[in-house]
Order: structure tokens, then sequence, then C-alpha cells
């Protein structure tokens, strides 16, 4: 192969040896194939030309006066600024020792004396391809490690912004929760909106603290505030417990609804148990007299109608004479009483205690039969 057929690196290349007349036809060779070469005639002039010009590769002579090639070698792979750039030895000795010394120093490669110029230009040619090949690699490592840097920051900055949405989310759910029951939520989330619906089968109750106007005149606004928030989240609590729905509060009342929005058989036993554990639980906390507080109950059964209302402030809430009723049972009670309609008593009367109250007038209903739950009957 002629040697202008081997392929040329662009290279900065330094020719080392004590021999002036191989420093010229080292330097001719190379300079035909393209190579920018720089010379050397012993160790230390090689050592100060390399600090002052890196080349890209070496041709370095062994034997050599005062600083033989294994020194400058040696020197030049010690210091972190030299010591990538690749070295080749020339030299005319042959033995298998010699070149392992080169090897064990730092080079590359080892020409034989006297050496062929197709051989020397393949092997120079053979180490600044693998040169090249090597600061690609470095540089495609480089920008791989800048990629998975720069993708590891998205990656966190999008754990992060989901982090956040899935906590703003978390947090937007749990204030719907607050103000609607769980089913409407699920239904406004995948956008169906919640229609009111006609329950032909559910159970109100009202409840009423007794005498809370007298109460409110004597004590401080926060004070009130905080005593009711006590009374209801314990309410609250029983709600849960009993898997019932509370509607709202209007001042010192409680509603609360058992058959919707997600129907169940036994509504009205449900809501007995409620107004049971509401009056035992009331009790358990005193006026600002030390007297125990008292609440009225209302119940009753029948059909009702339930939605959302509102644009912005959402609002569950109950329609119809079955709610109408109810109200009127809290509201012509007695403190400390549960009264109920005759429907319930129908309902529940061989699981409960009831007291016949007799006729009570209801507005727009006339004389109405109205009972008193007691207890719930022993099994």
């Amino acid at each position: 192969m002629d040697s202008n057929q081997i392929p040329t690196i662009q290279a900065n290349i330094l020719v080392v040896d004590d021999k002036p007349d191989n420093v010229r036809l080292l330097s001719t060779i190379l300079t035909e194939q393209g190579y920018e070469v720089r010379k050397a005639l012993n160790g230390q002039r090689a050592i100060a030309t390399v600090l002052e010009f890196p080349p890209t590769l070496i041709l370095l002579d062994v034997m050599m006066p005062q600083m033989n090639g294994y020194e400058v070698c040696a020197q030049l792979k010690a210091s972190p600024k030299t010591s990538s750039i690749p070295v080749i030895f020339l030299s005319a000795l042959d033995d298998a020792a010699d070149k392992v010394k080169a090897f064990d120093v730092g080079a590359v490669d080892y020409i034989t004396k006297p050496f062929q110029a197709k051989e020397v230009l393949a092997r120079v040619a053979n180490q600044l391809t693998i040169q090249s090949q090597q600061k690609l690699l470095q540089e495609q490592t480089k920008q791989l490690e800048e990629l998975v840097g720069r993708l590891q920051n998205e990656i966190k900055e999008r754990q992060g912004a989901e982090l956040a949405l899935r906590l703003a989310k978390k947090k937007s759910d749990h204030l719907l929760l607050n103000i609607l029951p769980a089913a409407i939520v699920e239904n406004l989330k995948k956008g169906e909106g919640s229609p009111a619906q006609r329950f032909e089968s559910a159970t109100v109750l009202f409840a009423d603290i007794v005498d809370f106007t007298s109460i409110a005149a004597r004590i401080l606004p926060l004070e009130l505030v905080k005593v009711l928030n006590q009374i209801f989240s314990r309410f609250d609590q029983l709600t849960e417990k009993h898997g019932l729905e509370k509607i709202k509060t209007i001042g010192d009342a409680y509603l609360v609804v058992g058959g919707l929005p997600v129907p169940r058989a036994d509504h009205a036993e449900a809501i007995a148990d409620m107004a049971l554990d509401m009056q035992e639980a009331i009790a358990h906390f005193q006026t600002d007299t030390g007297e125990p507080f008292q609440i009225r109950i209302g119940m009753n059964t029948g059909p009702v109608v339930a939605g959302v209302i509102g644009m912005k402030k959402f609002t569950y809430d109950l329609w119809g004479d079955t709610v109408n009723v109810a109200y009127r049972m809290e509201s012509q009670g007695l403190p400390g009483y549960i009264q109920v309609t005759t429907a319930i008593y129908e309902l529940l009367k061989d699981r409960y205690v009831f007291e016949e109250r007799g006729a009570i007038a209801l507005k727009g209903k006339g004389e109405t039969i109205a009972y008193w739950l007691k207890a719930k009957k022993v099994s």
C-alpha cells in the first residue's frame, strides 16, 4: 500500500532522537504525510517542548545520553498535564525485556530500528485513530453525563410538580368531601354534574340545641363558636359511625339523612341509632352555668329530592314534604326527646321502644299522631 493511501488525522508530532539523521528522516516521512512535526535532540529538550507546545503524539528514541527515553516517558506520565499524550518508542533494542520495560513506563507502541516508513506511518495512524476515538468517546460520555444530569433535574422538577399536583388534588378532594357526599364528588370529577335526584325512601333527622339563644346572649361569640364546634364535631363522628350523610348546620341546628346519595335499606334504623347516640353525646357537654346541654330531635321517613345547588360554593341539599315534616317534628318536640312520625313508628316498632305522644297540630297537615323514640330493644 502506498503511503499516500494511509488516512491522515491532523496531528502535531514530536520526534525525539539524539541522532540528527534519524530526526530528519522521520520528519520528512511524517511531513510528506501531512503531519506537523517538532524536533528535539535530547530528553531535557523534549520535556521542555512538550510543556510549551503539547503534541498530539511523541516518537521517542530509547538510547539517548544524560536522559534516556524510559526516563523521559516516565516523567511525562507522572504529570497530569502530559500523562495522556501517547508515546511510541523507537529503538535498536529488540529484546523482549526492553519492550516490556517500554510498556511499563507508559508507552503505547514500540518500533524497532531500522524502521520502515510504511510501518512508522501505519503505527502513527493507528495510535492517532485510537486517540481520536478516545477523545470522541470522552466527549460523548461528557455529553451523555450532561444529558443525564439535565434529565435527572427535569425528572426531579417533574416529580416535584406532580407531587405538588397530587397534594393540591388531595386537598381539593378533601375540601369537596367536607362539602359534598363522596358519590357526588366522584360525579363532579368525571364532569357528569349532579342533577337533582328523587329518592323514594330516605330518613331525615333534625336536631336543635335547646335554649341556645339565651345561652348565646350570655357568653362571648368566640366561646360560643368553640362550644358549637365541639358539639357538631362529635355529631360528625356519629354520622360517619352510622354511615349517614350530614347535609348542613343552620345556626345551632344539625341536619343529617340516611339512604342517599347511596341508597340503603336500613336508613331508618341507622338514623334512629344516630338519634339515640346524639342524646347520649350531648349530655357530656355543659352550658356556661354548668348544666348539661339538651337537644330536640325530630325524625321522618319518605321520598325526598336531593341535589347540588350553587355555581361557586356548592351545597348538597334536600327538598320535599318528608324534610318539612321532620323539621316540624323537631321544632314541636320537647327538650331531651326524639319525636318521630307514624311512618317511623311503623318501620321500627318491632326493634325499638316507642311511646305514643298523641296528636299534634302540624302546619299544612292538621292533627298528626306523633311518637317518642325511647330506646333500642334488647334482642
